[in-house]
């Protein structure tokens, strides 16, 4: 069986399921870049959080619409892949050997971060998904450590994917188009953060990204949960694992959607 590499999503808005985007057709192909049929899918999700880290064992998630405001369709759409207990109890065992005190959570439904990707890249649903959370309070070596922590699991036909946004100033984005100068401000802050991070993972330079040193990260991130799944993906792929861009494009000029995968090697 080969070692399933991680990967980092950026998952749009709710709509993205309904939206004429290129990162909407690229998740409709999303399995392609996978070396099999994962056998159970960890979402690390950007809209999970929970102090330090949780696993989610429910067998049975139902749906959370955690989003106002949309296409009524949006909030008639269900995803129904079962759980993983049997994973999320392995999940649990490893987080807790790596010192990181996971909590259980019994009872969670799927918030958008997890099946907005997954309703569009294995519509089937017929694959059993675990979520595990973020701490916007802790750093990127945190989260490292979490994907680090559920890497052997990717030996076992898990798929470990953090589900975030690689730029995520929402402020930005609804401010669009009211003042050139902004405009033109987070343009040159988006671009500048996103060739930065697609530069240190070509040169496979981690210490930098844990370290978080990229130019304008408080611009993109003025909140750090969207990020922090990148993180969680990166470390799951194991020591000195390659990092390859699949996927980039723009929303709005600024808003980027990359999609990374991490140990590629074993993808290919």
């Amino acid at each position: 069986m080969p070692r399933m590499p991680s990967l980092f999503i950026s998952h749009g808005a709710p709509n993205i399921v309904l939206s004429d985007l290129p990162a909407r057709h690229f998740l409709a192909r999303l399995a392609h870049a996978l070396p099999e049929k994962p056998k159970t899918i960890i979402v690390v999700s950007a809209h999970f959080e929970h102090a330090g880290v949780a696993v989610v064992t429910d067998p049975a998630p139902g749906m959370i619409y955690d989003f106002g405001g949309f296409e009524p369709e949006l909030y008639r759409m269900v995803y129904r892949a079962p759980g993983s207990p049997d994973v999320a109890e392995r999940a649990l065992t490893l987080l807790a050997e790596a010192g990181l005190e996971p909590a259980r959570i019994d009872k969670r439904g799927y918030d958008h971060g997890t099946w907005n990707p997954l309703i569009l890249a294995f519509p089937q649903a017929d694959i059993p998904v675990v979520q595990v959370s973020v701490d916007p309070s802790r750093d990127a070596r945190h989260h490292f450590a979490i994907g680090r922590a559920l890497a052997p699991l990717a030996d076992e036909g898990v798929l470990i994917l953090g589900s975030g946004h690689v730029t995520h100033n929402l402020r930005g984005f609804f401010m669009r188009g009211r003042d050139a100068g902004f405009d033109a401000m987070i343009d040159k802050a988006s671009a500048e953060f996103v060739a930065w991070v697609a530069a240190k993972i070509q040169a496979g330079d981690v210490d930098a990204l844990l370290e978080r040193a990229a130019p304008f990260a408080r611009e993109n991130h003025p909140e750090a949960e969207h990020f922090m799944p990148f993180f969680a993906a990166l470390g799951a792929a194991g020591e000195g694992a390659a990092g390859l861009r699949l996927h980039h494009s723009l929303q709005a000029g600024f808003f980027a959607y990359d999609h990374y995968a991490f140990g590629v090697k074993a993808a290919a």
